[in-house]
């Protein structure tokens, strides 16, 4: 395991330090813990962004997409528990 040094401005070492111990674990778990979550967070936010691009230019290329209303319906009923047939991908009217 590798070291790294980070300086915190006294307020934020302090809270650090009392929320950590309310959490029944050390300042230095604490903060691996929350750089962890935000790491993790960041990395599924890129991940979703760049899918999004993904579809965005296949349907640029394609033409082809579901309308808001049957894809509303379909993850009603998904959610739901309801029989779902997937809706199939079409180029819209405009």
């Amino acid at each position: 395991m590798s070291t790294t040094t980070i300086r915190l401005p006294e307020e934020l070492k302090e809270l650090v330090a009392s929320v950590a111990f309310a959490e029944g674990v050390s300042s230095h778990a604490f903060i691996v813990q929350a750089v962890a979550e935000k790491a993790g967070q960041a990395k599924a936010r890129n991940e979703f962004y760049a899918l999004a691009r993904e579809r965005s230019a296949e349907i640029a290329r394609t033409g082809k997409t579901v309308s808001l209303a049957e894809m509303r319906k379909y993850a009603l009923d998904v959610a739901t528990g309801r029989p779902a047939k997937r809706p199939k991908a079409r180029k819209l009217a405009r």
